[in-house]
């Protein structure tokens, strides 16, 4: 008997270390990941844990010296270009590989290896619409240019040099939670980061949905609501600007243009959440004598940070800013004579094509009256703790056939598919135009650099200590005849192809303009003026019209002035719409909740400050309203999606055409609806639900509070690693477009001069460590609207107190 008590608790405890040392399908083993000696304890970090050190290393030619300052920035210094690109890989890999390499599975369609069934559609997604063919493009384009293709490699180099020496107990922490280890960096994960981001700004498309309005009401109505230049706008290269080149000929739109039939296919709409800021002021507006350049680009706000600061430093190079954890070299900064910034430009780069086949084995397709055959591209997802999945994936000259009518979500058997022409799978080598421009010393440069660049379009600002501004919606842009690409397209029809490339000296670009500074923020890239066609659609121009209107009055202005425009509050869509929704509220018979927020509008300043109710008010009105005037003609959902018109159509309606049509709701037979019902019965519905959500009218209701934004890690649901409810002004119409998950991912601003000095900040951190003080450390700083100094410096032995500590990476040969 004396021995059954100890039996029992060894094979208790035996039971006990099986159960935790093994994996549960996709459910990773949990003993390692407690374990003192390789676990998450081996995670934690301090301060004082970054001193002076030697690391012999087998990659560098030479010493490089990595200065870290008290935020956690790595200033590297080498001799070459090879062992600056290699230390970057090295100390980007040293705070966020596992990062840089979960976004790249993403990107790849590989999620499931980590996390198991749950991630297949993602993976199908990812996979149908061509990303890895896109990055091997892209690769292409990298290797067919000596100093990209050096670049890369030695990036790559420098991550796998990290990777060589990690230990699984060094492993970040996700490796041990997901239960995997990291893998051999490539060139090729530097194309799929670099198309992650093509795929978040430029894979939007509303053409499908577009095609169903036109199906449904015809080009009359669809014209008169989605008009292809809204009624207020200040566009980015200012109206009346003087083109100077001599235009190609546009193709002419063929007749029929649309091919017929209602689609039950959906498409992500753009989002409008994601967008930027950007502006350089001249210097004679500026207190200085020299430009100023400012730059935030919104983004989903994630942890580890999407950005990553490095300052790089040879005999012929120092620059600092922004870089992407994954891709080399720096993307928003500045050197000693230049700085650039970038926004989304948002021009129609991925088009539709409706596809017909032979048969339903879909190996051939109809085109230009001939059948032409299908390429196929064996895709095998591997599922962690499941049966690999085969997809096949059919190419056709447009592009590859994202879904089949048989397929989800469709549901029919017609031999049909949907292919995608999207910028990203063409040969292109971004990295050189940031090679450029990183080394860039003047206008030419910055010329020179933007010919190179390809996708996702962008809004490239620019200034320098020459003195000169500059802007230029830039990318590879396809030449199509106006509204192509608006509706859905025919596959079959060679006049609907993309007839070839508008050339890079006449993408839109504006220097020095008479107003004195440049800005932009994502609104229509020209005035009609320009002869070619980007799309019918941007972002709303409130946004760029409140820049203009500040810098137009802006004189003397500091960095601190360009920083207070940057976290600008006012909602110019609140002016515009409340003075026409506001009279129309009968006030007779409002609950006191009610009347409290009537007379909270009526006295509210129009700023969406955090402490500001009105802010919540407007935002879920005109929300609500919004979506009563068009969900019963334009719904979103069923068998018919729909887009609705903008808001700037909707508001032209209120004041110019209140007795439309659309104002009634078709669903409510018996009666006959208008604006001012819609407008009564939104205000009151909107009150009650903030009632049930937040209570009695009060403090609970204030912008910050209602609006909440979450910073969350890229793990869903990983809320210990996270950022919630940071309390915060903004919203998505505002200049300080900060909404519940999107905002300034990385704020900037740059004064040029003998020596440049910048600031700048992002809600984060270096590290990608939870367990690090520099994973946080940068948040409350975004939050404030301030920004740190940036430790601009000139050699590694500069002496600043700001300076922490030293990494030497030595040659071991």
């Amino acid at each position: 008997m004396k021995y059954i008590k100890p039996i029992t608790l060894l094979l208790l405890t035996t039971l006990f270390v099986v159960v935790l040392s093994r994996n549960w399908g996709t459910v990773p083993a949990f003993g390692p990941l407690l374990s003192p000696f390789k676990g998450f304890w081996q995670n934690a970090e301090a301060k004082t844990d970054r001193t002076d050190q030697t690391v012999k290393i087998n990659g560098t030619s030479q010493p490089v010296s990595v200065v870290y300052d008290d935020t956690g920035v790595p200033h590297v210094f080498a001799q070459n270009d090879y062992d600056v690109y290699f230390a970057q890989g090295f100390v980007t890999a040293r705070d966020r590989l596992w990062q840089m390499e979960f976004q790249t599975h993403a990107a790849a369609g590989r999620v499931s290896e980590i996390v198991g069934e749950r991630a297949i559609e993602l993976d199908r997604y990812n996979r149908r619409l061509g990303m890895g063919y896109a990055a091997e493009q892209a690769l292409k384009g990298m290797m067919a240019n000596e100093a990209s293709m050096a670049v890369v490699q030695a990036y790559t180099d420098g991550i796998n040099a990290y990777i060589k020496q990690l230990s699984p107990a060094k492993y970040p922490l996700e490796y041990k939670l997901l239960g995997y280890a990291p893998e051999p960096w490539t060139p090729l994960k530097c194309a799929l980061l670099l198309k992650q981001m093509t795929q978040t700004l430029a894979s939007g498309a509303d053409d499908l949905m577009m095609a169903n309005v036109l199906q449904k009401y015809g080009r009359e109505v669809t014209a008169n609501l989605f008009p292809n230049y809204p009624a207020q706008e200040s566009p980015i290269i200012p109206a009346g600007t003087k083109w100077d080149f001599t235009p190609l000929n546009v193709p002419a739109p063929p007749a029929d243009s649309v091919p017929g039939s209602t689609l039950t296919f959906r498409w992500k709409e753009h989002d409008p959440s994601i967008g930027s800021n950007n502006w350089a002021i001249g210097p004679e507006k500026s207190a200085t004598g020299y430009p100023i350049l400012a730059n935030d680009p919104h983004l989903q706000l994630n942890l580890p940070s999407i950005w990553y600061q490095v300052q790089l430093v040879t005999p012929t190079l120092n620059v600092y800013g922004a870089s992407l954890p994954g891709s080399p070299g720096v993307i928003i900064g500045f050197n000693r004579q230049v700085a650039w910034g970038v926004t989304n430009v948002a021009s129609d780069v991925l088009d539709f094509y409706k596809i017909r086949f032979k048969d339903a084995r879909h190996k051939e397709y109809w085109h230009d009256n001939q059948w032409k055959a299908v390429r196929e591209r064996v895709e095998v997802i591997k599922v962690k703790g499941r049966p690999d999945v085969t997809d096949t994936i059919r190419y056709t000259h447009h592009g590859p056939v994202v879904y089949l009518d048989n397929e989800k979500p469709f549901r029919s058997n017609i031999p049909v598919g949907y292919a995608a022409r999207w910028v990203a799978h063409e040969v292109t080598n971004e990295l050189t135009c940031f090679y450029i421009l990183n080394r860039a010393r003047n206008y030419d440069d910055y010329v020179r650099a933007l010919a190179q660049y390809g996708s996702p379009a962008q809004n490239f600002v620019f200034a320098d200590v020459n003195k000169d501004i500059a802007i230029s919606p830039n990318g590879k842009f396809p030449l199509k005849w106006k509204e192509q690409g608006k509706f859905l397209l025919d596959g079959s029809n060679p006049a609907h192809d993309w007839q070839g490339w508008i050339p890079a000296e006449h993408n839109p670009r504006v220097r020095n303009p008479p107003r004195g500074f440049v800005s932009s923020a994502n609104q229509f890239s020209t005035d009609p003026s320009y002869p070619y066609y980007l799309n019918w659609v941007f972002a709303p121009a409130e946004r760029g019209m409140r820049i203009n209107d500040r810098l137009t009055a802006m004189k003397q202005a500091t960095p601190d002035s360009l920083r207070q425009l940057q976290n600008d509050n006012v909602n110019l869509r609140a002016a515009n719409f409340l003075p026409v929704m506001l009279p129309l509220v009968n006030p007779q018979g409002l609950t006191e909740p009610q009347q409290n927020a009537f007379s909270a509008l009526r006295s509210w300043n129009y700023r969406n400050d955090v402490d500001a109710v009105g802010a919540t008010l407007f935002t879920e009105w005109l929300t609500l309203l919004y979506k009563s005037i068009w969900d019963d003609e334009f719904s979103r959902e069923g068998q018919q999606p729909m887009r609705y018109p903008t808001y700037d159509r909707t508001l032209q309606l209120m004041t110019k055409e209140p007795s439309a049509r659309w104002f009634d709701n078709v669903n409510t037979a018996n009666r006959k609806e208008s604006m001012s019902d819609l407008v009564n019965m939104s205000f009151r519905q909107t009150i009650d639900s903030l009632v049930r959500q937040h209570g009695s009218f009060g403090t609970e209701w204030v912008w910050g509070k209602h609006k909440g934004t979450d910073i969350r890690h890229l793990i869903p649901g990983l809320d210990a690693f996270s950022a919630l409810d940071v309390q915060n002004g903004g919203g998505g119409s505002v200049v300080n477009a900060t909404t519940e998950r999107h905002g300034p991912s990385w704020r900037m601003v740059v004064a040029l001069g003998p020596q440049p000095k910048a600031y700048g900040v992002y809600p984060g951190g270096q590290s990608g460590n939870p367990g690090s003080p520099y994973y946080l450390n940068l948040l409350e700083t975004w939050r404030r609207g301030e920004l740190n100094d940036l430790l601009y410096l000139q050699a590694p032995t500069d002496k600043n107190p700001r300076i922490q500590s030293t990494l030497i990476l030595s040659p071991t040969k």
